[in-house]
């Protein structure tokens, strides 16, 4: 889309939640009654998200970038977050998001997806959901094997005066999400559909519990670091598509 017209305006941006309101959010009866993933009963994970904060850091190789970035003229100085808490991805990436926010000095703004219903579609509308940020989500949707997702989370990245820079979706490019969680959820012989179900439920609660969830939470700010600035495009492309994009270093 033409990012001149985009919805985040400063005061749109400014009434985000910054990750302590959000975390305390998260856990509040306000929250708690929303529908969930898929419309279903949602869980209070603002403990989980507060410990993951708390554990979380950046590599000094990672600080050093971030704060180089911040320090260039038209370097990231705000970051608009958009998650759910029910979603795997948001609890993996949101804390270190926070920390990248905090390493580097930037301005950190979390929006929820959704209002009180959960959203389906694939492209949302303020007039279906006047409650959620749909306008926002719209302008940020992927498009992957022919479909269009409003997958989260997304971590946008503007300069000082919100000129858009980049934009991260959902997960790191190093994790094969659908093969992986596609092999977790698979039936084994001789289960039920109900046995698979409630198995592969558990089995991917104890991946997110392994070690690769911490470093693909890494990955993640690894491959927002190098994009995470004003590209120099190639020939043809557009503003919009900016992953593989070459970035001006000095010399």
């Amino acid at each position: 889309m033409e990012r001149s017209t985009s919805v985040v305006t400063p005061e749109r941006f400014a009434s985000g939640m910054t990750f302590d309101q959000y975390v305390a959010y998260v856990g509040s009866p306000e929250n708690l009654k929303r529908e969930g993933s898929g419309g279903e009963p949602r869980r209070d994970w603002s403990g989980f998200l507060r410990e993951a904060y708390g554990k979380a850091r950046l590599s000094d190789g990672q600080t050093e970038a971030i704060r180089w970035l911040a320090a260039q003229p038209g370097g990231p100085t705000k970051v608009l977050v958009i998650s759910e808490e029910w979603s795997s991805d948001c609890r993996r990436d949101v804390p270190m998001l926070a920390r990248l926010a905090d390493g580097g000095g930037l301005e950190l703004r979390i929006f929820r997806r959704d209002g009180a219903r959960f959203s389906a579609s694939a492209r949302p509308a303020l007039a279906e959901a006047p409650d959620s940020n749909a306008d926002i989500m719209a302008e940020f949707l992927n498009e992957k094997n022919g479909q269009t997702w409003q997958s989260i989370p997304v971590a946008v990245f503007y300069t000082k005066d919100l000129q858009y820079l980049y934009h991260y979706v959902e997960y790191p490019a190093i994790y094969h999400k659908d093969a992986v969680v596609g092999r977790v959820r698979a039936a084994k012989r001789g289960e039920t559909p109900e046995q698979t179900r409630e198995r592969g439920t558990r089995d991917f609660f104890a991946l997110q519990a392994s070690p690769f969830f911490k470093i693909w939470a890494c990955a993640g700010v690894d491959e927002i670091l190098p994009l995470a600035r004003r590209p120099a495009r190639r020939p043809g492309e557009g503003a919009g598509d900016l992953r593989g994009m070459v970035v001006r270093l000095p010399p």
